[in-house]
């Protein structure tokens, strides 16, 4: 696989999954669980991109960016652990310890793009006194997206370009147990992403419905496609009976 060609992919998804242009379509794009899909079909590896993917997106299930404030990279997180993963055959759990540190860092990129605006908005603040309506288009549009584009690209990139090389160094040099408290680790941040999303939940009368479906997929063996489907119809009799109820107190 062409390492070049594998480090503009990523780079090019986590600019396309943070632009925010199209926000529906950027952020299924950054999800860590389509970066798996994607690197995994390049890589041949779809089953287990999807496994990372899937293990990284669990940590941020139930984050929230409150007031347009990012608390973690979930892209960043994504598009540097899971092709560095895919590549050294690192383990999902031991990806998901690499991934943490960069969705910390991701957060600080994203100040870094925040404070850049103010650059724009002076330059706009020009234009406008000179009635220069391109100005202000550039100023609101082209500049922000050029510095973007560098800002998240570049970065990617680069890393990934020597990443992989680096960590597997690094994977023989360091000793067997700090390898385990990696995995120990990336274990139990999914569990977290779980008790995220039922504090986000926050509603008693929907929790049997969330442990339900854990359960069920856990100790029943249900697979995906089933839980879906089971869930679909378990909202749909819900969203049934509830109108029915509102119709007969409104009799």
């Amino acid at each position: 696989m062409n390492v070049v060609l594998v480090a503009a992919i990523c780079g090019l998804m986590y600019f396309g999954g943070t632009s925010k242009i199209g926000y529906h379509l950027t952020t299924a794009l950054g999800s860590p669980i389509v970066v798996g899909f994607v690197l995994g079909l390049i890589y041949g590896q779809v089953s287990q991109g999807l496994l990372i993917g899937a293990s990284i997106q669990l940590i941020y299930l139930g984050v929230i960016a409150t007031g347009g404030n990012v608390p973690a990279d979930q892209a960043l997180a994504a598009t540097i652990a899971i092709p560095i993963a895919l590549q050294t055959g690192m383990t999902a759990e031991v990806a998901v310890g690499l991934a943490v540190p960069f969705g910390v860092l991701g957060v600080f990129m994203d100040q870094i793009r925040r404070t850049s605006n103010s650059i724009w908005v002076r330059w706009a603040d020009g234009y406008a006194e000179k009635g220069d309506r391109k100005g202000i288009f550039k100023c609101a549009v082209i500049y922000p997206a050029i510095f973007a584009f560098c800002l998240r690209f570049i970065p990617v990139f680069c890393i990934n370009l020597v990443g992989s090389d680096a960590v597997s160094w690094l994977m023989d040099v360091l000793p067997a147990w700090i390898i385990t408290g990696f995995s120990v680790a990336g274990g139990m941040l999914p569990a977290l992403g779980f008790a995220i999303i039922i504090i986000t939940i926050g509603r008693k009368e929907l929790l049997p419905y969330f442990l339900l479906g854990f359960f069920a997929v856990a100790y029943l063996g249900i697979g995906t496609m089933a839980a879906a489907v089971f869930g679909t119809l378990i909202a749909v009799l819900i969203t049934i009976n509830a109108r029915k109820n509102k119709k007969g107190a409104e009799a």
